[in-house]
């Protein structure tokens, strides 16, 4: 059985964008499901973290937090 170096280079370059692209949608599907699972940190979450540290949040303080993770995430 012989094939050419080119039809095996053209095989495995066309093997690797297929993986490539299975890949991605495969990580990106993992994601989803995963944010689903486990979502980001919430505003009950924040109020905790500051009942944590010895504070009573005001909702504005909440909010302010909420506000500053959406502008950086």
């Amino acid at each position: 059985m012989d094939i050419s170096i080119g039809a095996f280079v053209g095989a495995f370059i066309g093997v690797l964008i297929l993986g490539l692209v299975a890949g991605f949608f495969l990580s990106r599907w993992f994601f989803k499901r995963e944010l689903q699972k486990n979502p980001p940190i919430n505003e009950k979450m924040i109020r905790a973290m500051f009942t944590q540290m010895g504070r009573k949040p005001s909702e504005a303080q909440v909010r302010a937090v909420m506000n500053s993770m959406k502008r950086n995430g």
